[in-house]
């Protein structure tokens, strides 16, 4: 035990004056916000401005409500990240030995399937983890406060319960921690998954949205349609586990093909 934590006030006091501690996890936590305003803001100004011609790649007919969650979401936001920050400070004496690195940067095909690898580990475990916060105790008391908004707009992705956004995170790190990523491949991969946040949240599926190159991505309207029917659809980036497991939003089958323009209306 004594090799993995600090045995005075000034051991203690030297790991904090570790470079790695400002570019792990504090680092981390400032690309994971950083990039989540950038990829949010322009999508929430889009829906504030409503254009005529974006209109029919709107998931719901309804008008957006920007002005009345755009500060609570920045609210929000802040009070999760600075609670985060307090966790990193007391977890870091044992975070320390996670195996994050800034050694040689592997080639870009390893990085590839690293980010892949982190896609779909990340998004089996949050469909578990999400599927649970829709029962009991955890829905009343944390998942509730997502589900507040029922039409989201991008800067809605991170407003949520702090024991939920600490649920989130600490799954984002998990895959890059068993592989021992590079820290670069680490952000990169945390910049991805911001990235679906917002432009989960976003309410507009747009052609040239370039998420779906990646294989299998739905974009907005696949948890639209878990905000608008508030169960189903409870996976991130990748919906196959709601195929798998029967677990769609009433509605979100027959959308998707009409919005498609393919033949027949499934439910």
């Amino acid at each position: 035990m004594n090799a993995l934590l600090p045995t005075s006030f000034a051991d203690l006091l030297a790991l904090y004056q570790d470079p790695m501690f400002w570019l792990f996890p504090m680092g981390t936590l400032a690309v994971s916000t950083v990039m989540f305003l950038l990829f949010a803001l322009p999508f929430t100004w889009l829906a504030w401005r409503d254009p005529v011609s974006l209109r029919r790649y709107k998931v719901q007919d309804t008008p957006f409500d920007v002005a009345r969650w755009f500060w609570p979401s920045l609210g929000r936001l802040t009070l999760n990240v600075s609670l985060i920050v307090v966790a990193l400070l007391l977890a870091w004496p044992l975070l320390r030995h996670a195996p994050i690195h800034l050694g040689e940067m592997p080639a870009w095909y390893v990085a590839v399937a690293q980010i892949l690898f982190f896609v779909f580990l990340d998004d089996f475990l949050y469909y578990w983890m999400h599927r649970t916060m829709h029962k009991g105790f955890l829905l009343r008391h944390v998942h509730s406060v997502h589900h507040r908004i029922r039409h989201t707009t991008a800067i809605n992705g991170n407003y949520m319960h702090w024991f939920e956004y600490l649920c989130t995170a600490s799954l984002a790190l998990l895959g890059p921690m068993l592989v021992g990523a590079h820290l670069y491949v680490l952000w990169i991969w945390i910049a991805l998954r911001q990235f679906e946040a917002a432009d989960g949240h976003c309410g507009y599926v747009l052609p040239w949205n370039p998420g779906h190159l990646l294989p299998l991505y739905e974009g907005a309207g696949y948890h639209d349609f878990h905000h608008s029917q508030y169960q189903g659809n409870y996976a991130g980036f990748l919906p196959y586990l709601d195929r798998f497991f029967g677990s769609y939003a009433r509605g979100y089958l027959a959308w998707r093909a009409k919005f498609r323009g393919e033949p027949g209306t499934p439910e």
